[in-house]
């Protein structure tokens, strides 16, 4: 009964979302007119890139008369024209125009495909002139894209390239393999989704963090701010992060590389790929990892004797327990361009980590033999089909599975302090005595279609299912004992925009979401929680929004959002992790208010290229997930997760970019986020909360950097190409608790930093071999993200890379 009352309360909101969006769409349009009136004919087809790939939203104006249409995301059109001579301007942001004069004869259906000519220049960092950002500059929602094709030279990771858009922070714990989490408008974390193609990230594991992963593994980054599309069907109120490999299918080509640097730290990358005439591709990625992380750090240290630390001397020690590698391959295999399928593809991931754990999360607590493996085993599927229902209709459909197996042992029998001393425990364990086996699995699955009624509608229905399971066990008795009640969690979302795109000057979206969220697992009955009994918990959401983008004036564009946006508790928020991180199943899903305005400048000087853009945030967020570090008792900590009422942001994003004859590439960015303590009172009560009106600790407001790159082509030989790049970070004092601590805040506080990084890139034989050499933290900063856990000084790498083929 509970079942039937569920779906039919599903059905009722989907069907109002349906009714709004199809009464509000046909509130703007036209009075149908024949497609074949008298004395009119059609053309369609395709706008492609010289390497054939559909140019998304590419428009064609005919000339001296107001009319004209606008491609569609895969890069199809449709014209009606009156029968006679016409001229064509067909155009794309980052490509040359092209003028085509054409004749139509009769009232007939007349195929022609173009294909523009790229543009050769571009801004580092954010494509303003490349295809991605053609795509997303044609959107009404605020999103910004990174060309990594820039960094595939460097010893970068897409981490790195991350850190240059304007409004994110990259947050590391350590050095390689250290967990990772972004920053992005005042959110962090798990507020920030992270996808690969479109497809949902959660559950892959550690390898494929973006911190781990290669820039060759992406052809570019798009960030999707606060307000999301109900593509990715994502329960995001920070953003979405969205990771685009390439989608060329060349003939064939392979791209190796091989990076040796600093702390015993080794990279290697390994990329090739065939495609076939017949539409047979395969494409085969790996890389790995390995680093001793030995860097060193200034911290007190704790005296084994009498178990104090005095805080006023701090020692200059090495970290002795930090170990990390892993590795990783990825295959696809399928076909494309077939009459049955545009893509069909077969992928599996396989990837192995290990990691030392030489700190909690405080810098105070260290561990000298504690330590994690495991696995990821990840199946995937992907078909789509574009150009249905006489070009109407596209389709793509997901499913992946992922089976990680991860391995915490913990039974070491001695404390050890930074020196590296040990003495014996009273009992064994650092953290908690065990060897502990987590057994979990993911199933996610998507669909997404797109509908156009006429050239100025387009419809999108999307939903997304993801599951997530785990069992642990217990390694250490003489028979593996397995917990009773597993871990599970449920999640569907479902959306439906509508967007309306007259012409290429303005075009608006208009969506709805509707998240649903089922939880069963283990909740203590006794205060020792020794007993457990199970527990369910269902939770369902409507959401909205609207997204407008209008070009003001021809370089100049603007675009505002709303969303009233929802976040769901992750399984790490309600669960925990099995390690230092206690699960709340308890916790009530984030709700937001959204709200983006975004004003952008592009404008080509002759050989030159200038991007100015500022955007407002403003947030107004109720029952804030926050991460808290609290004792778990034995002079350990660990992280636990609260609903924190009510907190408000207010930001700002300022970022420049100019390009200048070839040879010369500087940008830079600043963010400002004020992120608030807006509950007034305590809660559940009537006690004014101290906290209010402070700012949220352990969040970085006040950040920003810039780069420059000199470039020289064909230095004494024909084929090279030798550039040179300086960029800097900096970040402004923070707490990682209150700053309503007082005047001993400066105790718990991240210092301000500014660190400088050098790279030199010699490219021979057109880019076909490369050395990179690279100096990070240039003046040795002591740099930090989270607490007090101290990141690596001064690192040197070098890096060789090959590239062969298409």
């Amino acid at each position: 009964m509970q079942k039937i009352v569920l779906n039919s309360i599903i059905c009722i909101h989907l069907q109002k979302i349906f009714l709004f969006l199809i009464v509000a769409l046909g509130s703007l349009a036209p009075s149908a007119t024949p497609l074949f009136a008298q004395g009119i004919g059609l053309i369609k087809g395709h706008i492609y890139s010289p390497d054939r790939e559909g140019l998304s939203f590419a428009t064609i104006a005919v000339q001296g008369e107001r009319r004209g249409c606008t491609a569609n995301a895969s890069g199809a059109y449709e014209l009606s024209l009156p029968i006679g001579h016409h001229t064509l301007i067909i155009s794309s942001l980052g490509y040359k125009k092209q003028i085509v004069e054409i004749t139509l004869s009769d009232s007939t259906t007349y195929t022609r495909d173009f294909v523009l000519e790229g543009e050769s220049l571009q801004l580092r960092s954010v494509e303003v002139v490349a295809r991605g950002v053609g795509r997303l500059r044609h959107t009404a929602f605020n999103a910004v894209s990174i060309n990594t094709q820039d960094f595939l030279s460097t010893n970068k990771n897409l981490g790195d390239a991350l850190s240059r858009a304007p409004g994110i922070k990259v947050r590391e714990t350590g050095g390689v393999g250290s967990d990772m989490n972004v920053t992005l408008d005042g959110f962090t974390g798990r507020h920030v989704k992270v996808f690969i193609d479109g497809v949902p990230q959660e559950g892959v594991g550690r390898s494929f963090s973006l911190n781990n992963i290669p820039v060759s593994y992406a052809e570019r980054i798009e960030v999707y701010r606060g307000v999301v599309p109900v593509d990715f069907g994502a329960d995001a109120i920070g953003g979405v992060i969205n990771i685009v490999t390439s989608r060329k299918h060349r003939p064939w080509y392979l791209d190796a590389s091989y990076s040796y640097g600093s702390f015993q730290t080794h990279r290697s990358t390994l990329a090739l790929g065939r495609t076939l005439e017949n539409g047979l591709t395969f494409e085969f990625n790996a890389f790995q990892n390995y680093s001793k992380n030995n860097y060193w750090i200034d911290t007190p240290v704790e005296d084994l004797v009498n178990g104090g630390i005095d805080r006023t001397k701090v020692e200059h020690v090495r970290r002795f327990h930090d170990t990390y590698h892993n590795e990783a391959i990825i295959g696809k295999l399928g076909f494309i361009r077939e009459p049955w399928a545009s893509r069909l593809l077969f992928g599996l991931k396989y990837a192995h980590v290990y990691k030392d754990i030489q700190a909690g999360v405080r810098q105070d607590i260290v561990f000298g033999e504690r330590h994690r493996y495991g696995y990821n085993l990840i199946p995937s599927l992907e078909y789509a089909k574009d150009q249905l229902l006489d070009g109407r209709m596209d389709i793509q459909l997901t499913a992946a599975y992922t089976r990680g197996s991860y391995t915490l042992v913990d039974t070491a029998s001695y404390r050890y302090n930074w020196r590296g001393e040990r003495t014996e425990r009273n009992s064994p364990g650092e953290q908690g005595y065990g060897i502990t086996r987590s057994n979990e699995d993911n199933w996610t699955a998507s669909a997404s279609v797109k509908y156009r009624p006429q050239d100025r509608y387009t419809l999108v229905l999307h939903h997304n299912f993801t599951s997530f399971s785990r069992r642990s066990t217990s390694l250490v008795a003489r028979r593996a004992s397995t917990s009773p009640i597993p871990d599970q969690e449920i999640k569907n979302i479902t959306g439906l925009s509508a967007q309306y795109r007259p012409d290429s000057v303005w075009n608006a979206t208009l969506f709805g979401k509707y998240y649903a969220q089922h939880i069963t697992g283990a909740i203590a009955t006794d205060p020792l929680q020794g007993q457990f009994t199970e527990t369910t918990r269902s939770d369902h959401y409507l959401g909205y929004g609207l997204a407008v983008s209008a070009q003001l004036l021809r370089p100049l564009q603007a675009k505002i959002s709303y969303e009233k946006a929802y976040r769901l508790p992750t399984s790490t928020e309600i669960f925990g992790d099995t390690d230092l991180e206690t699960g709340k199943i308890g916790l009530r899903p984030e709700s937001s208010h959204n709200v983006n305005l975004n004003l952008s400048w592009a404008q080509r000087l002759q050989e030159s290229m200038l991007l100015i853009e500022a955007g407002l945030i403003w947030r107004d967020t109720r029952d804030y997930i926050q991460r808290n570090v609290s004792s778990m008792g034995g002079g350990n900590y660990g992280g636990v997760y609260v609903n924190y009422g009510k907190v408000l942001t207010k930001g700002i994003n300022l970022s420049l970019r100019f390009d200048y004859h070839k040879w010369l590439s500087l940008g830079g960015s600043y963010t400002l986020m004020d992120v608030r303590d807006n509950q007034k009172h305590s809660q559940g009560g009537q006690l004014i909360n101290a906290g209010y009106g402070l700012r949220m600790p352990n969040l970085p407001y006040s950040f920003g950097g810039i780069d420059v790159t000199l470039r020289r082509k064909h230095l004494l030989v024909k084929g090279t190409a030798l550039s040179f790049t300086y960029d800097n970070q900096y970040v402004k004092s923070f707490t990682f608790y209150s700053e309503g601590l007082g005047i001993n805040a400066r105790d718990y506080s991240i210092p301000t930093q500014l660190s400088h990084n050098l790279t030199l890139t010699l490219g021979l034989s057109n880019n076909r071999y490369a050395l990179s050499l690279e100096c990070r933290n240039l003046t040795d900063e002591r740099l930090y993200d989270n607490y007090s856990l101290q990141k690596a000084g001064r690192a040197l790498y070098a890096k060789l890379r090959i590239h062969l083929g298409h």
